[in-house]
């Protein structure tokens, strides 16, 4: 609805409540840009889609964690993909739903479709998050504070210490023991305070939605525009980049969907940027793969 598509279509198995969002959203057009939006629980409403995003699936609850949710939803993936795909064959999936790695991965098996139009959108918010802690600490617009959280969208999610800046300075270099136990500004807490955020927000109001909101719209709208933004998004991360080990990027033999730093326009995903990290950021990364692992090869699919 923010002038990124000429078409909406909504799809859920609840039609009472998917007629109700279609007409609430149909009676704010004079304030839209979007001049049609259709809902319907038949996926045949979503015909030549060029971008889905899927969200669907059984609601985290409090204290879950996303990873306990996982067989549940690839049961409900099982019936979803294969409607997106047939009436949609050419178009990018963009994964929401939780525990977003692993169903982005489910999402690609599924699919058939090459791994660049299968996006899952992991550590973009987890990004977010961080850089607005950041920005609350330091007294700056989240947009001037630069940091990645990559890897699981989740509790295994890897800050990249190493690369926090403002204006290209390195805060780093400023206080070496950031992110460590030793850092007497405990810059650690605010990586705690983004893992456990959702929960916090879940606890509080029953479900997260504004900030994931904006988020996936952030992403649709690179992938829509052709904006060739860098985004932390989940993709498969066994691939064989120029330069790197045989084995796959950051020593991950596994297939693995995990958050970094990737190019996005119209075709999907493009291109990964490798980003230089340090040893223990590196071994964290490999831990949050090992983790997924752990879960995804038990799926039946």
């Amino acid at each position: 609805v923010q002038e990124l598509a000429d078409e909406l279509a909504l799809v859920d198995v609840i039609e009472d409540k998917l007629k109700g969002e279609m007409m609430d959203l149909q009676h704010g057009g004079l304030f839209l840009r979007t001049p049609k939006i259709v809902a319907d629980k038949d996926y045949s409403v979503t015909a030549n889609s060029k971008v889905v995003v899927v969200t669907a699936g059984a609601r985290q609850q409090e204290g879950e964690s996303r990873l306990n949710l996982v067989q549940r939803n690839v049961n409900i993936f099982k019936f979803i993909i294969p409607n997106i795909v047939k009436y949609s064959p050419n178009c990018i999936i963009l994964v929401v739903s939780n525990p977003v790695d692993i169903l982005t991965y489910v999402a690609w098996k599924l699919s058939g479709f090459p791994r660049h139009r299968v996006i899952g959108s992991g550590c973009n918010l987890d990004s977010a998050r961080f850089r607005y802690l950041m920005g609350e600490r330091l007294n700056l617009h989240p947009s001037s504070c630069h940091g990645w959280v990559i890897g699981e969208h989740g509790d295994s999610s890897v800050p990249v210490w190493s690369g926090i800046n403002v204006a290209g300075v390195s805060l780093q270099k400023l206080n070496p023991d950031m992110g460590t136990d030793q850092d007497s500004e405990n810059w650690k807490d605010v990586h705690k305070q983004v893992v456990e955020s959702a929960y916090e927000v879940i606890k509080l109001k029953g479900y997260t939605s504004w900030a994931i909101g904006m988020s996936v719209t952030d992403l649709v709208e690179t992938l829509l525009k052709n904006l060739r933004k860098v985004h932390p998004v989940s993709t498969m991360v066994k691939v064989t980049l120029l330069f790197s080990p045989p084995q796959g990027m950051h020593g991950i033999h596994d297939e693995v969907f995990l958050s970094v730093p990737c190019v996005l326009g119209n075709t999907g995903l493009s291109d990964i940027v490798k980003m230089s990290l340090k040893k223990e950021e590196e071994d964290q990364l490999r831990k949050s793969a090992d983790t997924l692992w752990g879960v995804q090869k038990e799926l039946k699919l």
